[in-house]
């Protein structure tokens, strides 16, 4: 019987505005079983989680680009079988916008890689949490946020920092509280 332990691993969502200006996301097959999936990787000592997850774009699928946030998109879960085991793994999934792709990078002969609609790469992944995150992103909007931050005095900010659910503007992801930023 396989023994199951719980494992954390990090993807990128690769993603560009395609013609038409309509939002495109890059799928790359698997080594052994060539269902599409989205770069992802264990963690690397010494490398924060967003990281990871450029390096695997680059890795396995040979992408530039940049991490858009601080936080995931969102996270799944699948069974990852290896060698008489399977893991539960979590993957913790960041937006990654395509600045362009290498024409040669290490996985190149090991994977296909192929460009898709949003909507489209949603119902072509096998896990239901990935294909839920895909769709929710499929369907939002990039815009900026601007706003001016109200003044708070150090005791309130720290009691607002101490307990986040005494505030309702704690709601908000911290990238937008910061001032202008790119919100997807």
């Amino acid at each position: 019987m396989a023994r199951k332990s719980r494992d954390v691993q990090f993807a990128a969502l690769p993603w560009r505005i395609g013609a038409g200006g309509r939002r495109e996301v890059m799928l790359l097959t698997t080594r052994e079983t060539h269902r599409w999936i989205i770069p992802k990787g264990w963690p690397m000592k010494g490398r924060k989680p967003a990281e990871v997850a450029g390096q695997e774009a680059f890795e396995e699928a040979g992408l530039i680009g940049q991490i858009v946030g601080k936080r995931p998109l969102g996270v799944f879960h699948y069974e990852k079988q290896l060698a008489g085991n399977s893991r539960l793994c979590q993957v913790r999934v960041f937006s990654f916008r395509v600045e362009r792709q290498l024409d040669d990078w290490p996985e190149k002969h090991q994977r296909e890689t192929k460009w898709f609609d949003a909507a489209e790469a949603a119902t072509l992944v096998e896990e239901d949490g990935l294909s839920g995150i895909i769709s929710r992103f499929a369907g939002s909007y990039v815009r900026f946020v601007a706003f001016r931050k109200p003044r708070r005095s150090k005791k309130r900010f720290h009691a607002l920092h101490t307990h986040p659910a005494s505030d309702p503007d704690e709601a908000a992801p911290r990238e937008i509280r910061k001032g202008f930023d790119l919100i997807c």
